[in-house]
């Protein structure tokens, strides 16, 4: 089964805690703070690889979560770094964030890699929290929670020559014929249900060539399965667009001509611009008058230059990859997508939102709110009175009263609940 756009979960690991320890051995009964930091969260990591040519394997597997850092422990021991999750992909995939449809990366060089998300930050022991008028801190912090995202993955194909046409053209026959590749050859339309490639050698040098499934009129609006493969033919540097000039589905060989281009450029105005070589094929299935006559009328309304082929009788065929390769060593490599500068794994560390439930508690949660609440602990009084410091010092109680707070109201922040007094 080809797949080539899919969407899928994934999650960077969760910074692990720090810890409350004390030094205690034969030599130190009541020793100062220890306690080491949390490691850092696993990062989730995109790495295109050549060894794939779809995204097959996302179809049973969707969800991808990096480890957690370890917690930090006694002796100043640091907790370890979470191991990072890295996802393979096949050269040519394209990210997208679904929430803006903006293209994040664009992975089309093997080995290149891309991180999604980053994994959270390690939390404080309490060793850290260690100061002159805090001898001995009985609280540290908890590691940085991550958040769980969505990405599609969209497959462009990477070849150097795309093979376009009409059903029953001839290019997955062309394709068994100047490459490595086998093809499935009927004589019918949409044989080619995706794209197929092969490698083709020529004085020593390769090339690859993409078959892309067949277009027909509206494939740029979603007709037929051609809309689904347009995005394949993007990245390719030169098209031979093949023309059945032997009529044998009953099209007007010339319509056939004009319509290709009409849908590619429809869809991409680069595309449309792509060089091409017109390939006239089946040219064995006519006799030698007609041949020449639907020649020369492909030369009063189209004009350019053009090669005939039949891959039944080889002929032209060594003509033809001659010719592309002349005509790829004079064209440049097709530049990557120009990804827009995004921050995908942008986190909330300022956000301050205030809402009130129907028992009339307050309800204060955000980014901000988030980021300092790892180090508070109910049980240890320096702890609260910190909180309760950094309430005032963030204007959070400015705000509270603001929306009607009064003495003896309830609040609630994440798990923390009290009773507001002056």
């Amino acid at each position: 089964m080809f797949l080539d756009r899919v969407k899928i979960s994934i999650k960077a690991g969760n910074g692990g805690k720090g810890s409350t320890s004390f030094l205690r051995n034969a030599m130190t009964a009541f020793g100062g703070p220890d306690g080491g930091e949390g490691g850092k969260g696993g990062d989730v990591v995109f790495e295109a690889t050549s060894n794939l040519n779809t995204l097959y394997n996302f179809q049973f597997k969707k969800k991808f979560v990096a480890e957690n850092g370890g917690d930090g422990a006694k002796k100043l021991q640091t907790g370890a770094n979470g191991k990072d999750e890295v996802i393979f992909v096949p050269c040519g995939t394209v990210l997208i964030d679904p929430e803006s449809n903006k293209i994040i990366a664009d992975l089309h060089e093997d080995g290149m890699r891309f991180v999604a998300l980053k994994g959270g930050k390690g939390g404080h022991g309490n060793a850290y929290y260690k100061s002159s008028v805090n001898q001995a801190p009985h609280y540290s912090q908890m590691g940085e929670m991550t958040s769980q995202r969505e990405v599609i993955l969209e497959l462009k194909t990477i070849a150097d020559v795309g093979l376009v046409g009409f059903p029953n053209a001839g290019k997955s026959t062309l394709l068994s014929c100047i490459s490595n590749a086998n093809p499935k050859i009927a004589n019918y339309p949409f044989t080619t249900l995706y794209p197929n490639l092969g490698v083709c050698a020529v004085k020593g040098q390769t090339f690859v060539v993409a078959d892309i499934p067949g277009l027909i009129e509206g494939a740029s609006e979603g007709q037929g399965l051609g809309h689904y493969f347009l995005k394949h033919v993007e990245r390719v540097r030169l098209i031979l667009h093949l023309v059945d000039i032997s009529e044998s589905d009953g099209r007007d060989f010339i319509e056939d001509f004009k319509i290709i281009n009409s849908e590619l450029s429809a869809y991409s105005q680069q595309l449309g611009k792509t060089p091409q070589i017109v390939v006239l094929s089946k040219i064995d299935l006519l006799d030698e008058d007609t041949l020449k006559e639907k020649e020369e009328r492909f030369k009063k309304e189209i004009g350019g230059e053009y090669i005939k082929i039949s891959g039944a009788t080889m002929q032209g065929i060594e003509e033809l990859k001659n010719r592309t390769l002349q005509k790829l060593s004079t064209l440049p490599k097709k530049k990557a997508i120009e990804v827009e500068e995004t921050d995908f794994d942008k986190r909330d560390n300022d956000s301050i939102k205030i809402s009130r439930l129907d028992n009339g508690a307050f309800v204060v949660e955000g980014g901000r709110i988030d980021n300092f609440i790892r180090g508070v602990v109910l049980s240890d009084n320096r702890s609260f009175a910190y909180f309760q410091n950094r309430l005032k010092e963030m204007g959070i109680i400015d705000m509270l009263k603001e929306r009607g707070l009064k003495n003896g109201d309830s609040v609630q922040i994440k798990d923390i609940v009290f009773e507001y007094s002056e």
